[in-house]
């Protein structure tokens, strides 16, 4: 169960109150259902009323500091069904919950893809969900039984999305008209289930805004997934109350009208942020020429050592999100702690993962 905003806000300013316990069963505590195993068995061992001295006592406070100093984060699109994580789903979904990823949404892109999303969240209950659609590349695959196949799958409380859907006008891997018609049946969809809907565009800003609009009165909460645009269409966007969706993107974004420059010009407000993966894709290279030195000054060697370790540009991995969060903090002028409250928040008011 997911903590509300006040527990979050008690894990990352209040951690006095917890220190003031000589002894804290953190396998009950609400705080320890977002440590990693280590940690919470350290903090177990570290709490005990045996301590003989101050600095055993100091040890112990360093080591709950150290269980928690991680952010608590929702990685709200990853690819896990992505042929990459095969071997070793197990230890990605380890190293994000070690990095402070504590749940992640798994993309749903067709019929069999997003059967498979839902079948990982039964694997790792809690931590993953998923989301059922059809993606724009996919959108020839359409057949008369694939609305009803939608709704199967997000009868299921563990699917918390329609998408990801959309129009891509980009490849046009599927006809333009077959692509409106499927994606306008999916946002009907979730217009009648009354789940968010997480939203694919590309060069279809137009078309993709013509079609909501009809819809604008009875929308769900709207994800722009892996947003790239500009600020006319962020503005356009949010006028409708549309999230936006990061990632690590900004790493290469130079436009003067780019996400980068919305952050900084603080276009994109922070309760309208979440942030996202895109794994195994859209890996956030620090090390680039084209990124600011106030910026790479601000991310921290924790979890640069994530990203470096375990992510390449051939396979990100959720881990890497704190290094993304990173960098929006830096480029909107604040701290990563208070920003990753607010779209960690957001996050789960959307999904409706905090009750």
């Amino acid at each position: 169960m997911c903590p509300p905003l006040g527990m979050l806000l008690a894990v990352r300013h209040n951690l006095s109150i917890i220190r003031q316990s000589q002894r804290v069963r953190f396998d009950f505590h609400p705080v320890g259902q977002w440590l990693s195993k280590g940690h919470l068995s350290r903090c177990q061992q570290l709490s005990t009323p045996s301590w003989k001295d101050r600095g055993e006592e100091a040890m112990a406070e360093k080591e709950l500091e150290s269980a928690i100093e991680n952010y608590i984060l929702v990685d709200v699109g990853a690819n896990l069904t992505n042929k990459k994580f095969a071997r070793d789903l197990d230890a990605v979904v380890q190293r994000a919950k070690d990095a402070g990823v504590q749940k992640i949404m798994v993309t749903g892109t067709s019929i069999h893809g997003s059967k498979e999303a839902l079948r990982l969240t039964r694997l790792y209950p809690g931590t993953l969900y998923s989301t059922a659609g059809v993606h724009p590349h996919d959108a020839k695959s359409w057949t008369d039984d694939t609305l009803q196949e939608l709704k199967d799958l997000l009868s299921n409380p563990e699917c918390v999305a329609v998408g990801e859907c959309g129009l891509d006008f980009n490849r046009n891997f599927s006809p333009p008209e077959v692509q409106l018609e499927a994606f306008e049946k999916q946002v009907s969809l979730a217009c009648e289930i009354r789940k968010p809907l997480f939203l694919h565009e590309r060069e279809a800003h137009e078309d993709l805004i013509r079609i909501l609009e009809k819809y604008r009165e009875r929308l769900p909460p709207t994800i722009v997934h892996c947003f790239t645009g500009s600020k006319a269409e962020a503005l356009r966007y949010l006028d409708m109350g549309f999230y936006l969706g990061l990632t690590g993107y900004l790493w290469k974004d130079k436009s003067e009208d780019g996400v980068r420059k919305l952050l900084e010009d603080g276009v994109l407000p922070v309760d309208r942020i979440l942030v996202e993966t895109d794994a195994p894709f859209m890996y956030p290279n620090t090390r680039a020429s084209k990124l600011p030195a106030h910026i790479k000054k601000a991310l921290t060697s924790r979890s640069q050592s994530f990203l470096h370790r375990y992510c390449t540009f051939q396979r990100n991995e959720p881990c890497s999100l704190p290094v993304t969060v990173e960098m929006i903090a830096a480029y909107l002028g604040k701290s990563p702690e208070d920003f990753t409250l607010s779209t960690t928040y957001n996050a789960l008011k959307v999904f409706g993962l905090s009750s």
